[in-house]
């Protein structure tokens, strides 16, 4: 395997550099592959059974990606994050063309479409700490924020892209020419990702000949003691329990409550995206966000207070510029919070970290759906809004709070090397 030094990865910023465009391409054809198949599954399910019975073939894929998220941080560790992102791609690109032959020659029952998003449960377990433990290994410290903006970039492209990408496979040649075209893009991302060049990083080591319960127990003993690991992933659990909730069963509720139907969904909606993309567009620019730490925590306060705002107001393009400032607000402070992760873990751990944190978001944080509904039914939007901004912000509080964390700085750029310091291409 070819291996970049130090000294040449300094040469160009992360935009510039060839290898990061390769991983950028790589992640983005695969976020396109992850969002066509998405829609694939839910018409195939939507058409081979009762609505009740699509609704649990959907879920199917959250209870491993759930239970296995920990151990696929330690896999990670022990086995390098290019190559379990490459192993995890190939899977996803074997199963769905599979899916595409079937639906060509007979159709699938639901119990087979359930098997399959078993499957890509348990891949994305994998998956999704190998993904963010991969940055580090192909681009300089210095250029991690900016590598952050560029993924935040590639995932909205991904999810704006992806819905009408698969709506036209659908229409043009049903759910086989939808699951079809997301292996086609699955498949794009493998030669990509055969071609990165990885930085080994100081303290790299796998420890195989321990077992993975004791690596992960290692992984959760140093995030406890880490000054600013641990109060991050405190700042991540709060901040993602009060926005998930009403960004997505709120939202709808909202929208049904005003009038706005499912058009103001989408305008909402698009109004976050954009803000979102913005905040991942100023990392790419800027590189750096100086007082990483505080302005992380001064962005989940005020966008805190977007959040309670929008049950209040009456007017669609009101909320769409509200939920565009949430979009902003939560796009940079999220993207902070991966740069910060980053930047500050040892890179012997960097993949369990980042499972951690990942489980927070998508394991724990999802459980406040129904509580959300329920609490709707009974005290009304306003107060659920309040509340669940109210833990936002004191995410916010507690970021700002610690001191750590609020003086935590994301490493200054190295000056640009001249043409040609960089060595072999």
């Amino acid at each position: 395997m070819s291996v970049l030094t130090p000294t040449a990865a300094t040469a160009r910023p992360a935009h510039r550099d060839p290898h990061v465009r390769r991983w950028l391409g790589a992640y983005t054809a695969s976020t396109l592959g992850d969002s066509v198949y998405h829609l694939a599954l839910s018409w195939a399910a939507v058409r081979g059974g009762t609505p009740a019975e699509a609704g649990l073939v959907l879920a199917v894929s959250a209870v491993p990606r759930a239970l296995l998220m920990l151990g696929g941080g330690v896999v990670a560790d022990r086995f390098g994050p290019r190559r379990v992102v490459l192993v995890s791609d190939t899977v996803r690109c074997l199963v769905v063309l599979g899916v595409a032959a079937l639906l060509l020659l007979t159709s699938p029952t639901l119990w087979v479409l359930a098997a399959v998003a078993l499957v890509f449960g348990v891949v994305d377990a994998l998956f999704m700490p190998a993904v963010g433990a991969l940055p580090p290994r192909i681009a300089p410290h210095d250029q991690l924020a900016r590598v952050q903006g560029m993924r935040g970039l590639a995932y909205r492209a991904g999810l704006v892209l992806g819905a009408p990408l698969g709506g036209l496979a659908v229409a043009l040649g049903g759910p086989a020419a939808a699951f079809g075209a997301a292996g086609l893009l699955f498949a794009i991302s493998l030669p990509l990702l055969l071609t990165l060049r990885i930085t080994p990083l100081p303290g790299d080591t796998r420890s195989r000949d321990r077992t993975a319960l004791r690596d992960l127990a290692d992984g959760l003993r140093h995030i406890r003691r880490h000054r600013v690991l641990g109060p991050l992933m405190i700042v991540v659990a709060l901040s993602d329990l009060g926005f998930v909730g009403p960004l997505n069963v709120g939202l709808a509720l909202l929208s049904d409550t005003r009038g706005w139907g499912a058009a103001g969904i989408g305008w909402i909606l698009a109004g976050f995206g954009t803000g979102a993309a913005a905040a991942s567009l100023l990392l790419t620019v800027r590189g750096r966000i100086p007082r990483a730490g505080a302005v992380m925590g001064w962005t989940i306060t005020l966008g805190a207070g977007s959040i309670a705002a929008l049950a209040y107001i009456p007017l669609l393009p009101l909320a769409v510029a509200v939920s565009l400032s949430v979009g902003l607000l939560a796009g940079l402070s999220g993207a902070l919070c991966g740069a910060l992760t980053q930047t500050e873990c040892d890179p012997a751990y960097l993949g369990r970290v980042t499972a951690v944190s990942t489980f927070l978001s998508l394991g724990i944080a999802p459980l406040t759906f129904p509580l959300t509904g329920a609490a709707v039914g009974v005290w009304g939007l306003g107060p659920v809004y309040v509340a669940s901004a109210a833990i936002c912000a004191l995410a916010g509080v507690y970021a700002l709070s610690t001191g750590a964390l609020r003086r935590a700085e994301l490493p200054r750029t190295a000056p640009t090397a001249t043409r040609g310091a960089r060595g072999a291409p």
